[in-house]
């Protein structure tokens, strides 16, 4: 690879991931943001509290373990929301206009999304599942492929969600609309995809449908890596189905790369000083 070419790779990758670490600190240091980022995810903890004597209906598994795949898988799609609420906010008040401005802008832009999706998830993880660990009977702590697994599925989900983030912050102009429409379209969707309970009750169409999405699969390889092998029998096809989890997931992660880029380039084309100044206008007199 030539110098010229590495520095422009080096280059966006750099300023994605400074912007993106600025960001995610700029947040969390606030008592307000710390605060925010605790509370969400103590109300997991809160649930597993509740139901931590109880087993799943019909067999011996703690009900616990089979909820905490589904709240990590949860954490994700709390990433989406975040994603998208920082696309709308910073169009709104110019910060993408900017990033266009600079040479490689846009990319970096998409690594810094990136960077601090990966850091709030990463935290939300922390703080759920090493307290989960010991409020829940049964989690397969000493198992290796547990922790290997957890890593991989919440990192190859995250990359693989990340472009329903990006097409929620296209669409959905206003950040102040994205906790209203981002969360009812997001949490639709999650609410359908077995998260919490197996998508085999479902009519077979919804069955077929949630497979097309990546929130399914990431619930069901977080359940492979928690459940004992023969909570497999509660599954699509009674198996785990791990090779094509991860090529689903493997899939929407490429399609992320490649359409977040495009998507962002076609917003930041159409933005413009006039247009910023006319958004912050209408806020100013939402205010």
């Amino acid at each position: 690879m030539s110098a010229r070419a590495a520095g422009g790779v080096l280059l966006p990758l750099t300023l994605g991931l400074q912007r993106g670490w600025t960001t995610w600190r700029s947040v969390n240091s606030t008592r307000e943001g710390l605060a925010n980022t605790i509370l969400w995810n103590l109300i997991p903890l809160v649930f597993l509290v509740i139901f931590r004597g109880s087993t799943v209906p019909g067999t011996d598994i703690a009900l616990g373990v089979a909820l905490l795949p589904g709240m990590l898988a949860l954490l994700v799609v709390f990433s989406v929301i975040g994603t998208a609420y920082y696309l709308a906010a910073e169009r709104e008040d110019g910060t993408l206009l900017r990033a266009k401005a600079i040479p490689r802008g846009t990319a970096g832009y998409v690594v810094g999304l990136l960077t601090v999706a990966v850091l709030d998830v990463l935290a939300s993880v922390l703080i759920v599942l090493v307290p989960g660990m010991f409020i829940v009977p049964g989690v397969p702590v000493g198992d290796p492929r547990l922790w290997v697994g957890v890593l991989g599925y919440v990192l190859l989900g995250l990359v693989a969600c990340l472009p329903l983030g990006v097409l929620l912050g296209s669409v959905i102009r206003s950040p102040r609309a994205i906790g209203g429409m981002g969360m009812t379209v997001v949490f639709g969707l999650a609410s359908i995809s077995g998260l919490f309970f197996p998508i085999t009750v479902l009519w077979g169409w919804v069955q077929a449908l949630v497979q097309v999405f990546p929130l399914y699969w990431l619930g069901l390889g977080m359940r492979s890596v928690f459940l004992p092998a023969e909570a497999a029998a509660l599954e699509v096809g009674g198996s785990w189905r791990t090779l094509e989890t991860i090529a689903v997931l493997g899939g929407w992660a490429l399609v992320g790369l490649l359409l977040g880029p495009i998507l962002l380039r076609r917003m930041a084309r159409r933005e413009s000083g006039a247009a910023v100044a006319a958004r912050r206008e209408r806020a100013m007199q939402r205010v």
